[in-house]
């Protein structure tokens, strides 16, 4: 007899939820879209038609509902601690977006909850569920490159409108919360927790009031670097390489694959010659939201890695600031 779906509410009609995320877990066995919460009725109401679920007007009363099991929470990121930690208080696991917060103390905090509470609390790192990031590592340990002496990521994406939230500081915005936590959770993924900032450079676009690019050095076990650039207002660039002794593989569209898209890795070898790895076709989107399913229902304990990566970005944030002007710390906005 198969198992009863996790019946998930959902606190926010942003686009990513509508996008992304929605349209994954309508289609994800052990799942199902129960209810849809906004502040506005009418969003509520539009985007609840189209999953055959109810329509709630504001976030408390979805958390109020007894029909729930766990709750994903698509809101902007300085909301994200107040309403995870009513989601967990009220008995709901959660699915945050990410960064889980924007402050360390906060996402501390959370984690501690939920491991009191029993409760599921996963952020939404969907690339990490990706199979070409395990098919590179068997790469790297299978001596593909020799000995990993170095370790590139960007993520970078153009510049967008000027009211978009990611410019927003009040609400979490910036380059370092929006693209910079993944490299920074790459060279975790890859590396190993035990990384140290070296230093750090943010900077604040002309007209900007938050961070718009930024680079950070990181010094992994053994003295590995991992150089980790980022920025909203680049051309576009989503890779990492790790670069060895004999040989360097490069990945491209490293974080936001398609779930029809196959990954090619490019091996360049000391000597000049060259080749591609192709490998399959994965869906992270799907795989993060099984992940989660498969969590709440053996009420699995929050991972380490999440709290490791608040640290590191923390700590990039602080090596950033000691190196600015007052001028610059005054118009930066990163906790």
């Amino acid at each position: 007899m198969s198992e009863a779906p996790v019946r998930v509410g959902v606190l926010g009609c942003a686009e990513i939820a509508r996008r992304r995320i929605l349209p994954a877990l309508h289609r994800l066995d052990g799942a199902e879209i129960t209810a849809i919460a906004s502040r506005s009725p009418a969003k509520a109401e539009e985007l609840a038609a189209q999953y055959d679920c109810r329509p709630v007007s504001g976030y408390a009363a979805l958390l109020d509902r007894d029909d729930i099991d766990a709750v994903y929470v698509p809101l902007p990121a300085s909301l994200h601690a107040q309403w995870t930690e009513a989601a967990l208080k009220s008995g709901k696991h959660v699915l945050a977006e990410k960064p889980l917060t924007t402050r360390l103390e906060a996402t501390r905090g959370l984690l501690s909850l939920a491991r009191d509470l029993g409760l599921v609390l996963m952020e939404n790192m969907m690339f990490v569920h990706h199979s070409q990031h395990e098919a590179v590592r068997r790469m790297v340990a299978d001596g593909a490159i020799g000995e990993l002496q170095d370790f590139q990521a960007s993520f970078a994406i153009p510049a967008l409108p000027p009211d978009d939230i990611r410019y927003n500081g009040a609400l979490g915005g910036g380059a370092l919360r929006e693209l910079g936590i993944y490299p920074i959770r790459a060279a975790l993924h890859l590396l190993g927790d035990r990384l140290d900032v070296v230093g750090a450079v943010l900077r604040t676009g002309a007209g900007r009031e938050v961070e718009t690019s930024g680079a950070a050095l990181l010094r992994a076990e053994g003295g590995v670097t991992a150089q980790l650039t980022f920025g909203l207002d680049h051309a576009y660039r989503c890779h990492y390489q790790l670069w060895g002794s004999e040989a360097r593989i490069t990945l491209d569209r490293a974080f936001t694959p398609p779930a029809d898209y196959r990954p090619t890795v490019l091996v360049e070898h000391r000597s000049g010659g060259s080749h591609e790895v192709l490998l399959a076709a994965d869906d992270q989107v799907a795989k993060a939201l099984s992940a989660f399913v498969t969590a709440v229902r053996s009420r699995t304990p929050p991972s380490d890695d999440c709290l490791r990566h608040a640290e590191l970005l923390d700590e990039v944030y602080r090596a950033a600031r000691a190196d600015q002007s007052p001028d610059e710390q005054n118009r930066t906005l990163c906790p």
